[in-house]
């Protein structure tokens, strides 16, 4: 995966033009989902009449997540923003300390962060029998948590865990972080300061200063008395209790500290994140998934994302290109969209096609709500508000890449 159109996106094209207000973007996409399916899809499609979801950062910003190309994007906030690659992840210690401690910073916020209505809004769209599939690029795993019987695709995998490059087994997130807070008691205490101060509430630099958050020139925090070089991490614990062999055939060597770090002179037991690192590939059962997931749907509902990835934008080129109607719900511009809506007919209301530019956790609750009012019904006491019926809170700041 690689870090493309860093910067916004050309603005979009709202239609149909009743689309730029929140009823007008509820009314067209209850029209997009409830259509007849397209008489342009293939034969043999599994369920013509179904719509599979592609999501992005933007349906978790309500969560308080970071997107990245919004207008408090990382990209747009934080300029000189450089993710650790996975190249250098595996071949560098010292790559791996700065990842670790930019993780170790960022995940406090989001263990505490919760799905928002949007996400439980897409269980209600699942109920209804209107969504049958998600394929999300987030790796905050709040599709899972909001709607666990909806089969969901981690195109990007997830920070809930890690997985050894070894021995492929995986640890839990929070285990690991607690094993770097005892490594580095300075940077707990740093942590402890600025979440104290709400200095990781925001992604703006100056605000951040102003909390006691400061960066280096390169971006990274400055945690006083506390170099990014001497952050350490814990080795794989099944390595550690069982050497493997490598594939040369020959034995690996796991070594620690006194106090359970990693040290330099192992040759295996190395943790990474179990997510799609910049510069990794996806694993291709994944990318598979990904691809039966659209060509076994009827139309293709976007939201919270530019596309900007390649391995996202792909997908929705699928769907293009089998004939699938295609919504957009996202607030800025996506990649290539005008090609996604070509020869449209002028007088359609959102059957065939929807470009909206307003935020998904009003958009959705609202349009489950307009969906149960027409007969679709997703909860047995539809007269309560959807406000009651998913109450969720939660906060989060993406400092871990």
């Amino acid at each position: 995966m690689r870090i493309p159109y860093t910067g916004p996106l050309p603005p979009p094209s709202i239609f149909p033009r009743s689309a730029n207000s929140l009823p007008g973007a509820v009314a067209a996409i209850s029209k997009f989902l409830t259509a007849p399916p397209s008489h342009k899809l293939p034969d043999g499609v599994a369920d013509p009449q179904s719509t599979v979801i592609l999501s992005g950062a933007g349906i978790s910003v309500a969560s308080g997540l970071a997107d990245y190309r919004g207008s408090k994007g990382t990209y747009v906030l934080n300029k000189s923003y450089r993710p650790v690659y996975y190249h250098e992840f595996l071949a560098r210690d010292q790559a791996r300390r700065r990842y670790w401690a930019r993780s170790f910073l960022g995940w406090t916020n989001l263990h505490k962060a919760k799905p928002n209505p949007a996400h439980y809004a897409i269980k209600d769209l699942a109920d209804m029998n209107i969504v049958k599939r998600v394929i999300t690029q987030n790796v905050d795993s709040f599709h899972s948590e909001a709607h666990p019987d909806l089969a969901t695709v981690e195109l990007h995998g997830y920070l809930r865990a890690l997985i050894c490059i070894t021995c492929q087994k995986g640890l839990p997130r929070d285990v690991f972080q607690e094993s770097l807070s005892r490594l580095n008691p300075a940077w707990a205490a740093f942590l402890a300061e600025i979440l104290e101060s709400g200095a990781l509430t925001t992604e703006d630099p100056e605000d951040r200063r102003a909390k006691g958050m400061k960066a280096n020139p390169d971006g990274d925090v400055d945690v006083p008395g506390a170099p990014y070089d001497t952050f350490r991490y814990p080795a794989c614990p099944h390595c550690l209790e069982n050497p493997p062999i490598l594939k040369d055939g020959s034995q690996s060597i796991v070594e620690v500290d006194q106090e359970g770090a990693w040290k330099a002179t192992s040759t295996a037991g190395i943790l990474k994140p179990a997510v799609v690192m910049f510069g990794e590939s996806i694993n291709a059962q994944v990318k598979e998934a990904a691809e039966r997931a659209i060509d076994d749907s009827g139309r293709l509902l976007v939201l919270g994302t530019s596309l900007a990835t390649y391995s996202a934008w792909r997908l929705a080129r699928r769907a293009q290109e089998r004939g699938m109607p295609i919504a957009i719900l996202n607030l800025g511009g996506v990649r290539g969209e005008e090609a996604f809506f070509k020869n449209l007919p002028g007088s359609q209301t959102g059957e065939y096609g929807v470009r909206a530019e307003l935020g998904t956790d009003k958009v959705l609750p609202a349009l489950v709500d307009q969906l149960n009012q027409i007969g679709f019904t997703s909860k047995k006491d539809i007269s309560t508000p959807y406000e009651e019926r998913h109450k969720n809170s939660g906060m989060f700041k993406d400092m871990l890449s």
